[in-house]
């Protein structure tokens, strides 16, 4: 070292010893304390130095960047990422000054030594997750990323960093290196693997979670056969939390998503709309072919009288299509009450300003049974939020169940008590209640 520093040194010690000794300390005792003196002078003066540059540094950024408009600069300000990175400096200047110290006090200094790397170490992982923090905050605020799980992949960093971290710090201690460490760990795999198999499986759940998109924050999630249904809230190393639609909170380990089967409907929320698929049973006996009076009735329906008319001109000049019609009528006939009545429900869909007609829409017959024809609706609401959605499939299906009955069909429904009661009085010869 340079001769300089020591004569410094020297000198501030004799200082310190004429003052002890002006107090009445023993001089012999003095000069086996001046190790310990020097010591304490060289902590002080290092946490001194660290404190007034830090609240140095962070003046200084608070007033340049602290107002800017770029929220970058200002998260890095308000989490203290330039001025935090002072808490590394006082190990250093520590270790810097420790060569000086000179007497009798070589076991303090090792061990004030190892204290300094292991406060050295402590300080670097503490400002890597101060600035992993901010760096999360930055990205979790973008739209390009705000959805992706960034908080488990955060806090995966972040335990790897611990664990290195725990076990250099151990290594100090025991004045081994390192490499040994992790060697000897391979023995304790089994127990590792058993007290953090939660974290385990829920890392690797993370990383698929994460590489294949599956869920993202916001999200509304369905587990088939369990509690969950509802909306994705947060998602970490360990848990998920869903808040379900009647607002209890459920937390599951992220390996579940993976392992069982999940429902997901972020597709539905990105695409054109929401499904609509509803279907009731038409008595069998009520499909009559339509007559020429029945037909001329029906033209009085705003929104069938141009099909009728079209489909009347088709039949006389011997071309009919009921299939991909090239006048772009939609799939229906006019041959039977229950076929015309096909063609008014997909028209009145394709005119139904909530139903998107960009996507599949259609009427459609399903394999009759013992109670009937089933007719089913297939359609898309162009609103997708829940309240909305059910408002327009309720009046869709109010509208076409009522409209039946103008092309004489009926709706089946099995006996209920008040049909019996009807069947009484007519039997008896008297006249039913309403």
């Amino acid at each position: 070292m340079d001769n300089k520093s020591y004569k410094f040194a020297e000198s501030l010690l004799m200082w310190i010893k004429s003052i002890l000794k002006d107090f009445g300390i023993d001089p012999e005792r003095v000069d086996k304390m001046e190790g310990v003196i020097y010591i304490v002078l060289i902590v002080l003066f290092a946490w001194v130095v660290s404190w007034l540059l830090r609240y140095v540094l962070h003046f200084v950024f608070l007033r340049v960047f602290g107002k800017s408009k770029n929220n970058i600069l200002r998260v890095l300000v308000d989490r203290h990422v330039f001025s935090g990175v002072v808490h590394i400096l006082p190990p250093l200047i520590i270790l810097s000054l420790l060569p000086f110290v000179y007497g009798s006090s070589k076991l303090l200094i090792g061990w004030v030594e190892r204290l300094c790397w292991i406060y050295l170490v402590i300080a670097f992982l503490v400002y890597v997750n101060t600035f992993l923090s901010a760096l999360w905050r930055i990205f979790s605020s973008s739209e390009a990323m705000k959805d992706r799980p960034l908080k488990g992949l955060m806090q995966l960093v972040t335990g790897i960093l611990i664990g290195l971290g725990a076990i250099i710090v151990v290594s100090i201690l025991i004045h081994r290196s390192p490499m040994n460490l992790i060697t000897g760990l391979g023995a304790f795999a089994a127990v590792l693997m058993l007290v953090f198999k939660d974290s385990i499986l829920g890392f690797v759940a993370g990383v698929q979670l994460a590489q294949n998109d599956i869920v993202r924050k916001g999200d509304w999630i369905v587990m088939p056969g369990s509690v969950l249904n509802g909306i994705v809230i947060d998602i970490s190393l360990n848990t998920v939390k869903v808040q379900n639609f009647d607002n209890t909170i459920v937390t599951v380990p992220p390996y579940s998503l993976i392992s069982g089967t999940l429902q997901n409907w972020r597709g539905m929320a990105e695409s054109g709309g929401r499904r609509i698929m509803r279907d009731f049973t038409i008595d069998a006996t009520s499909v009559k072919r339509c007559t020429p009076e029945l037909l001329e009735s029906l033209k009085n329906i705003a929104i069938l009288k141009d099909y009728i008319e079209k489909k009347q001109a088709e039949q006389v000049a011997g071309k009919v299509e009921n299939t991909d019609n090239s006048s772009g009528l939609v799939n229906g006939t006019i041959d039977t009450n229950l076929g015309l009545f096909r063609a008014y429900v997909e028209i009145y869909l394709r005119q139904h300003p909530f139903v998107n007609g960009d996507l599949i829409l259609m009427s459609r017959l399903l394999e009759p049974t013992e109670n009937g024809i089933p007719f089913e609706v297939y359609c898309f609401s162009a609103n997708k939020n829940w309240v909305s959605y059910e408002s327009i499939q309720a009046e869709i299906m109010e509208h076409v169940t009522v409209s039946a009955s103008w092309f004489g069909l009926r709706i089946y429904q099995n006996a209920s008590g008040h049909d019996y009661i009807v069947s009484a009085y007519i039997t008896a010869g008297k006249e039913p209640p309403a």
